[in-house]
């Protein structure tokens, strides 16, 4: 297969390759994952995912799995009847992630090589009750143009634009329902780190709006790059569900 989208194809092999060569130990302890010798465990927005080590391999107990052998062929590990949430993007062939028989993406590689970044440099960080815009996070001036454009204007025009179905999607996911904004949620995000976003429907004056916020732990758990990514993922994975 010819693999055309190395903006997120590499990123994910160079990951995948540090992984393999990881101490699985290590990283459990550091990052706080569950490990029983042959699988990390854990839990990204309400959805338990299998990460084995060393050779790599995603499953989860809906769906179909995506791993990646070492002749870097794309093999689908079945699992249970259901399937995995889209999270954000359309599966095509060029990014290795083939469609399962009821036509649902496995998980995009870029919420892979997100979830093999915290394994490898994740870090058990308590909460300590506050919440963080990004821009008020270490390097949150240097990132925010682009974090601005990918997340919160992305937000605000896909969910301001239709509040009810926001509601909806996020209440499937059993999110905490917040009295902020026209419509409002705080989400179990991935380990300790939880999230919260803010929607405000538009009208002829002002356009819509979003505001993401972060736990306090964030901060020193996430790398900046990585909290851009984890808005990305909050904002696909509600966005499958609407």
């Amino acid at each position: 297969m010819q693999i055309e989208n190395n903006k997120e194809q590499v990123p994910f092999e160079h990951y995948q390759a540090l992984f393999r060569q990881a101490d699985a130990a290590g990283m459990a302890e550091r990052s706080g994952a569950k490990w029983d010798g042959e699988k990390f465990y854990v839990n990204l927005l309400g959805t338990e995912y299998q990460i084995s080590h060393p050779e790599y391999a995603i499953a989860c107990n809906v769906g179909e799995a995506f791993r990646l052998p070492r002749d870097g062929k794309p093999v689908l590990a079945m699992t249970e009847e259901g399937t995995i949430p889209s999270g954000s993007g359309k599966c095509r062939q060029d990014q290795r992630l083939a469609r399962n028989v009821s036509g649902h993406c496995p998980l995009p590689l870029p919420v892979q090589t997100f979830l093999l970044r915290y394994l490898l440099e994740g870090k058990q960080v308590l909460w300590q009750g506050q919440w963080k815009t990004f821009r008020e996070m270490p390097w949150g001036e240097l990132y925010i143009k682009p974090y601005t454009g990918r997340v919160l204007t992305r937000a605000a025009f896909t969910f301001g634009t239709r509040v009810e179905a926001f509601k909806n999607a996020c209440e499937k996911m059993g999110a905490t329902k917040l009295s902020h904004g026209d419509a409002g949620y705080e989400f179990d995000f991935l380990g300790g780190y939880k999230m919260r976003i803010m929607v405000w429907a538009g009208d002829e004056e002002f356009p819509p709006n979003a505001q993401i916020l972060y736990s306090d732990n964030f901060e020193t758990g996430f790398a900046p790059e990585d909290r851009v990514v984890a808005g990305d993922i909050l904002i696909g994975a509600i966005k499958s569900r609407m």
